[in-house]
């Protein structure tokens, strides 16, 4: 016996099957068919990939020139990256 008072052999296949049950009310179709929706959209996770990492190796904006820097240590900071 479960913690409900019922016997799991004594359910249906169909109710051993189903992701969820009511146990109180009495929900429309409509009310179920929405629920239902919200469960599988909550458990699907998306079908999209996540987003790939910027490749900075490609940058367009490396392409340009930087302004020279002048002063102690500049010869250092040339090519160090911002």
């Amino acid at each position: 016996m479960s913690e409900t008072g019922e016997n799991v052999e004594e359910r249906t296949p169909e109710e051993r099957r189903a992701l969820f049950r009511v146990v109180t009310g009495d929900p429309t179709p409509e009310e179920l068919a929405a629920l239902t929706v919200v469960l599988a959209a909550a458990a699907g996770g998306g079908d999209e990939p996540p987003p790939k990492a910027r490749d900075l190796w490609s940058n367009p904006a490396d392409r340009l020139r930087r302004p020279l820097e002048v002063g102690p240590g500049a010869w250092r900071a040339s090519v160090l990256p911002r």
